[in-house]
């Protein structure tokens, strides 16, 4: 059981400061809001940039790896989902992030050449009828908005970021460490949001935060970058690809919960959507070519 909790957990994290980002967004500019989660990450997983007893030193290859994954898996990444989350809200940040196993199935097919069965491709076709039906369903409960529908392109974009990133997971874990990429990785976003966050800080006006948000983002940082990563590695050592991609069910679930706890409206469109995401998570992670792999 100490395997499948691990799993479990970790994507109801994820799923939890997915909802939350909106809520912090309302007080932090955008730039300044990753710049923080990446800045009180690093410092969190300092340890973590040690070479492990027997590990090789890094290869030119694995190196450039590590930029890509740091620019497209956490830059860009956290630029779409954050952006994506003010214009189309949590509920529907959680249906199109559902479709993650399935994308990463796909890109795995094209760059490692890995099997895509048929059960993975069915879970997609729900997975995306999902997404059409929440675009129809603003986070109010009215009409979707032309910004509403540029939200569910930007999270989507996210999706294909973080589809990358697990792609080049795959290839750094043959030499390299998990914690040790995620620490190094953690810090290349870190590198690439900084001079953005600097320059947001001193042009915006000066936040207004109250303590609560402090306990917020330092959650946010830290169930982002390392909790959610270190129960998703204990998890999947106990249990196999093709059960572990079906605990990223947790993920939709949980964040619609909160935003819907935040005050965000799911409507009937929005409801019968998350239930097809749900069906999509369960087909396309219910292979041996999932492999979610989460920051």
């Amino acid at each position: 059981m100490l395997g499948p909790a691990s799993l479990a957990l970790s994507m109801t994290l994820v799923g939890s400061y997915v909802g939350m980002s909106r809520w912090l967004l309302a007080v932090l500019p955008l730039f300044v809001l990753a710049g923080l989660r990446f800045a009180i990450a690093a410092a969190c997983m300092l340890p973590w940039l040690r070479r492990q007893p027997g590990e090789a030193a890094l290869q030119p290859a694995d190196a450039r790896r590590l930029c890509a994954a740091g620019f497209i898996g956490t830059f860009l990444f956290s630029l779409c989902m954050l952006q994506g989350i003010a214009l189309s809200g949590a509920v529907a940040a959680g249906i199109v992030m559902a479709t993650l196993p399935g994308v990463v199935a796909l890109f795995a097919r094209v760059w490692l050449k890995e099997a895509v069965t048929r059960r993975t491709l069915v879970g997609i076709g729900f997975a995306v009828v999902g997404i059409a039906l929440a675009g129809f369903e603003g986070s109010d409960g009215l009409p979707a908005t032309p910004a509403a529908w540029l939200g569910l392109l930007l999270l989507l974009g996210a999706v294909a970021c973080e589809a990358c990133y697990v792609v080049l997971g795959r290839q750094l874990a043959q030499a390299v460490s998990p914690q040790r990429i995620t620490a190094l990785v953690n810090l290349w976003g870190l590198a690439f949001t900084a001079p953005l966050a600097l320059w947001q800080w001193h042009t915006a006006p000066a936040p207004a935060l109250a303590p609560l948000h402090g306990i917020v983002l330092l959650y946010y940082a830290l169930a982002a970058s390392v909790v959610s990563v270190w129960l998703w590695m204990r998890g999947v050592r106990h249990v196999s690809a093709a059960r572990a991609g079906i605990f990223t069910a947790c993920l939709p679930v949980t964040a619609a919960l909160v935003g819907v706890a935040l005050g965000e409206s799911m409507g009937g469109a929005k409801a019968a959507a998350l239930v097809l995401a749900l069906v999509g998570v369960v087909l396309a992670g219910s292979t041996p070519a999932d492999g979610a792999e989460r920051r």
